[in-house]
């Protein structure tokens, strides 16, 4: 495949993650207003954002176990239609359940973005994959900065939650039309040579489940504090949007550079203090006030830059055998577990209003128990890899004398 091809490709999937990240965005600017307007308790808008984050493990799971069937071009093609389609209903939506339904053909389209472009991208370059994936989840961070930036815009001149989201038809546009050029055979040139079998078997492997344990918590640990963001800090005297498009500006310049870190500090290195940056962060915004919150966000930042697109690069290297399903299950774990705890939040929201301001806050220390638990897991991980590698060197010094 040539140089220009891949380019193309690569330009398509950062485009169509782009819209992913912007419906985040709006979304999570647009919460009050949906209250308001739809009259929608805590709860309620909840369930909303769960649908779009159950809707993103559906499409993973059986994106990636039909990834050889269908190929990243299709999956693609999927997505287009399930973003137009989800982007009308929730101009139309009219009450809760109609925005259940619309939220959720989003959170297909979404998922279906990542299961076609995350195996695309490990074989477009299969000697630098997690920095190459680092590097494409840059616009999931930088989609969500610049959807913020223009939710904070047209809020700025009285444009409303409608025009807000059909704003995002504009960029969907486009990622279908580059799809044209996109070459129908990129799958089966792209798609992993193993069976699905060898695939299955992996799955179930005692370091794979691990990883998909943690899966669930760093998912957590960065979408649920973004998502919610706007309700937690509304009275804590800093702008929610402009803390959460300070966030994805630095992760975007931290997934841009990450080659060099990871290189330094390994995979797992960089798991275990991102967990530890990310408890510090979260602990320093529930007790922030005003200017102090933009301090708190550039650390929590730092924390969950690397957390999604290095957990799908360490099991794409050390578990190359899953291929396209090990990586459609590793995106549907994080994000169901996101789709359980949105719920959960809202409550704990909705509580902490009927108490005061400071108890809205204390659901950031809630949320911080995701980092702690992570740092104890990387830690064992790392401690056992160590031993492990550390082990062999032993052995084989032992076979040469």
């Amino acid at each position: 495949m040539s140089g220009q091809v891949k380019q193309w490709a690569f330009i398509t999937a950062c485009v169509a993650l782009t819209v992913t990240a912007m419906t985040f965005a709006i979304r999570a600017g647009m919460l009050s207003q949906l209250s308001q307007v739809l009259q929608l308790t805590d709860s309620q808008l909840g369930w909303v954002n769960a649908m779009a984050f159950f809707g993103f493990p559906v499409a993973t799971i059986v994106g990636g176990a039909l990834y050889k069937v269908l190929g990243a071009k299709r999956l693609l093609m999927i997505a287009f239609i399930g973003h137009i389609l989800g982007l009308l209903c929730t101009l139309f939506a009219s009450g809760f359940y109609s925005l259940m339904f619309a939220t959720f053909l989003i959170g297909l389209a979404n998922g279906a973005v990542e299961a076609g472009c995350n195996p695309m991208v490990t074989q477009l370059f299969p000697g630098k994959q997690t920095t190459m994936l680092n590097r494409f989840h840059v616009w999931f961070p930088g989609g969500i900065l610049l959807g913020s930036l223009i939710s904070l815009s047209m809020s700025y001149f009285g444009l409303g939650w409608q025009s807000q989201f059909a704003c995002l038809l504009v960029p969907t546009l486009l990622y279908g039309a580059l799809l044209i050029r996109l070459p129908g055979n990129l799958a089966e040139e792209q798609a992993p040579a193993n069976p699905q079998r060898p695939a299955l078997k992996a799955l179930f492997s005692p370091l794979f489940l691990f990883m998909l344990l943690c899966m669930t918590l760093t998912a957590s640990t960065e979408l649920l504090t973004q998502q919610w963001i706007e309700r937690i800090l509304r009275e804590s005297g800093a702008s929610a949007m402009l803390t959460l498009a300070l966030i994805t500006g630095v992760m975007a310049v931290g997934r841009y550079f990450a080659g060099p870190v990871i290189k330094q500090l390994n995979p797992l290195g960089v798991l275990l203090m991102s967990s530890v940056t990310a408890y510090i962060g979260i602990r320093f915004m529930s007790i922030a006030e005003g200017a102090e919150v933009y301090y708190a966000a550039i650390i929590f930042a730092l924390g969950v830059t690397y957390f999604w697109p290095t957990m799908l690069g360490f099991v794409s290297e050390k578990l190359p055998s899953t291929g396209a399903l090990g990586l459609g299950v590793m995106g549907a774990a994080g994000m169901f577990a996101v789709s359980i705890w949105n719920p959960v939040i809202g409550q704990l929201i909705e509580q902490g209003q009927s108490l005061g301001t400071q108890n809205v806050k204390d659901t950031l220390v809630t949320l911080s128990y995701f980092p702690l638990s992570l740092v104890a897991a990387f830690g064992l991980l790392l401690l056992g890899s160590t031993y492990k590698t550390r082990r062999q060197t032993l052995k084989g010094g032992c076979y040469d004398s």
